[in-house]
């Protein structure tokens, strides 16, 4: 799938990341390079329109979408964390390759298991962005 772009590939990303109908899923960090492509897909997904930073609710989901220069991200994944339900799930968005706000495989494996949450599933979403499942670690009872 890779380098493959349409409403097809992208609603196959957003399959594969696990998104389902009837979730509600609040996105972190828009801003003007966002993947339209994918937050619609997204959207045909789970039947709803997206929830923006504002939500008070709890979510299912969370798109994060993040770039090298917007901080720490184990202090953002612990923060969106905190408005999830019990067993939710953050796909993290990061620009591809070693281009602007491109960030490092490695920090992002770091800061989620920092944050307590381990990688799972990636999936290319369009010609800039990559997207990787992040979600709760098992506990060991």
């Amino acid at each position: 799938m890779t380098g493959e772009t349409g409403p097809e590939a992208m609603a196959a990303a957003v399959a594969k990341l696990g998104f389902e109908n009837d979730q509600v899923v609040q996105e972190w960090g828009w801003d003007d390079d966002a993947d339209d492509d994918f937050r619609f897909a997204v959207e045909d997904a789970v039947g709803t329109e997206l929830e923006d930073e504002d939500f008070t609710g709890a979510a299912d989901a969370a798109i994060l979408w993040w770039r090298d220069e917007d901080g720490d991200l184990t202090d953002a994944l612990v923060d969106t964390l905190g408005t999830l339900e019990d067993g939710g799930m953050i796909v993290l968005l990061t620009p591809r390759g070693d281009g602007d706000g491109a960030v490092d495989p490695a920090d992002v494996e770091e800061a989620a298991t920092t944050a307590g949450l381990h990688t799972s599933t990636t999936a290319m979403c369009g010609e800039r962005w990559v997207a990787t499942l992040l979600v709760a670690r098992k506990s060991g009872r």
